[in-house]
């Protein structure tokens, strides 16, 4: 089975190498997309880290490539239900090894060709087939963490691969076999990374390498401007101006599906959270993400919609046991928990809707258990298990993020001075450490390079592997732990074809890591977006996947 890695530092390495990547701008005057009546202009928290969102882990790239390029399978819209993409049914082996795609007929491509299930055999035989810096976590994070590794890997680092072929059985029936089940199926196939690529496209792919190695990485020239890439999605990409900081995408009139209604949609990176609300009240974009949960009635007084997604992300304070001794003691880990005050975490800092969670995943996921050792708040208490541990003169370096605002984690400067404040009443010394997001925060997590930090995650899909098994399925140096009991039923539920029996595993193994408390899950929290009054918005998603197809002007 192949190991998960961290996304946290999945995202870093992305975003490094988009900083190294080879420019691309034009000379579009872009003053008057907003009061164009086509264009829908959306403000964006961040660049995409490419365009071919196989070569990318941030959700800035998959929001536009979800609208270009489409999965074999798809989630219900507005919800986490797996339903028909491309194939419009699906099915597996009793063994979950083989699994059979009934593809959709009629689809074209932006650039003509056909959707068959050759073409479907071609995307993942390529991807498979990947060689040089192309085998770099950074570039292909999530054909590792579902697929493993390559045909001939060129690291021993790298994990074997777990794809074992596709196969067209006829025009419109694609069978992907693995060589061993795992949890992440059928799921995986519903990840913007698998999106499915015109053959044109992928053969055009071949003579366009990626270079480098370690955070200099260039991303190949194709994913970093318009013109290569062609989906099926209801939108085709025009343009990528670095020099403004838009991707421009335009509707597909042969689109196979019900017709987009925006013409035009501008994505506008503006990386502050006020500038953002300031933009959309000022009508330079009609709508952006990430909105701080102390604007939320300022704009909804102002007429602005403000929809709420419903919850699927952890927030979560993640002890480095290796870097500091006195956390490989529990009862130093269960004194911190007992000194977070996180009822008051969610209250004063968090959207309407915010929960303190009992454990690494959402109550949205199945394989959630309400049998959890949990850690109230109790100052008193995390001062005797301090002092049984021997480690009342504790100190501690406490990392965390500037500048940077995620859907668990709203405003990370004052989430650490609130627990800061908590940690220090019970009698731990606080080394603060904060650090610029990218790359220095999520390498040196990433690494193990902090005592304490603060992270979070948003699933890609309705499964509690991919929360635990992202974490905790093998030792990884942003955790520091070995406890081969959670290891081995992390890798045991991987492998178990039968979905209740998985449920039932995934909540002993929450209830495991519980007891173990590798960190701490703080909150869960429902993020929301903002769109002009003028705006019939997309249906929001819990797992930020809104298909913008669905919006119109009123």
């Amino acid at each position: 089975m192949q190991i998960a890695r961290s996304k946290a530092a999945a995202v870093a390495a992305a975003v490094s190498i988009a900083l190294v990547a080879t420019a691309c701008s034009s000379e579009r005057d872009t003053s008057d997309d907003a009061a164009s009546p086509e264009s829908f202009v959306f403000g964006a928290a961040g660049n995409p880290a490419s365009l071919d969102p196989f070569l990318a882990s941030d959700g800035e790239t998959f929001r536009i490539s979800r609208q270009v390029l489409e999965t074999l399978l798809d989630h219900e819209s507005g919800g986490s239900e797996l339903v028909g993409g491309l194939a419009e049914e699906w099915e597996s082996n009793d063994e979950g090894t083989e699994w059979t795609f009934f593809l959709r007929d009629g689809v074209t491509f932006h650039d003509g060709a056909e959707l068959t299930a050759e073409v479907v055999c071609q995307n993942f035989d390529h991807w498979y087939n990947l060689t040089g810096t192309y085998q770099s976590t950074a570039l292909t994070y999530y054909w590792q963490a579902e697929f493993g590794g390559f045909a001939e890997n060129e690291s021993e680092d790298t994990p074997e691969s777990n794809y074992a072929g596709c196969e067209a059985t006829d025009d419109l029936t694609a069978v992907i076999s693995v060589n061993e089940p795992s949890a992440v199926y059928p799921g995986a196939f519903s990840l913007a990374a698998f999106a499915i690529h015109s053959p044109n496209s992928i053969e055009a792919y071949k003579e366009d390498q990626a270079t480098g190695e370690g955070d200099a990485i260039s991303m190949p020239d194709y994913s970093q401007e318009a013109g290569t890439i062609a989906g099926t999605g209801p939108f085709e990409l025009t343009e990528w101006d670095k020099s403004s900081g838009e991707v421009t995408i335009t509707r597909f009139d042969d689109y196979w599906g019900e017709e987009a209604g925006f013409e035009r949609i501008v994505f506008r990176t503006i990386p502050d959270e006020a500038a953002r609300r300031q933009a959309l009240q000022t009508g330079e974009i009609h709508g952006y993400d990430l909105v701080a949960p102390g604007d939320v009635d300022t704009l909804l007084d102002a007429g602005f919609q403000v929809p709420t997604r419903d919850v699927f992300n952890i927030f979560y304070m993640a002890f480095t046991q290796e870097s500091n001794e006195a956390l490989e003691d529990l009862r130093v880990r269960q004194a911190i928990a007992h000194a977070l005050d996180r009822q008051t975490l969610v209250d004063t800092q968090l959207p309407e809707g915010g929960v303190v969670a009992t454990q690494f995943v959402p109550d949205t996921i199945e394989g959630y258990s309400e049998n959890v050792t949990t850690y109230d708040y109790d100052p008193d208490t995390a001062r005797e298990l301090l002092a049984e541990a021997d480690a009342e003169d504790l100190t501690l370096e406490f990392c965390y993020p500037t500048e940077v605002t995620r859907p668990y984690m709203p405003s990370p400067a004052d989430l650490f001075e609130l627990m800061k404040s908590d940690l220090e009443d019970v009698g731990i010394t606080v080394q603060p450490r904060p650090m610029q997001w990218t790359p220095d925060y999520l390498d040196t997590t990433r690494d193990g390079g902090c005592n304490i930090y603060l992270l979070g995650w948003t699933g890609d899909f309705n499964d509690a592997y991919n929360f635990l098994g992202t974490w905790f399925d093998g030792y990884s140096k942003e955790w520091g732990f070995r406890n081969d009991e959670i290891f081995d039923a992390l890798a045991e539920a991987a492998v178990e074809p039968d979905v209740e029996t998985r449920v039932s595993m995934y909540e002993e193994i929450n209830e495991l890591v519980m007891d173990f408390l590798p960190g701490v899950p703080i909150s869960s929290s429902p993020p929301s977006i903002a769109f002009a009054e003028n705006v019939n918005p997309p249906t929001v998603s819990p797992l930020t996947q809104e298909k913008f197809a669905e919006g119109s002007f009123k």
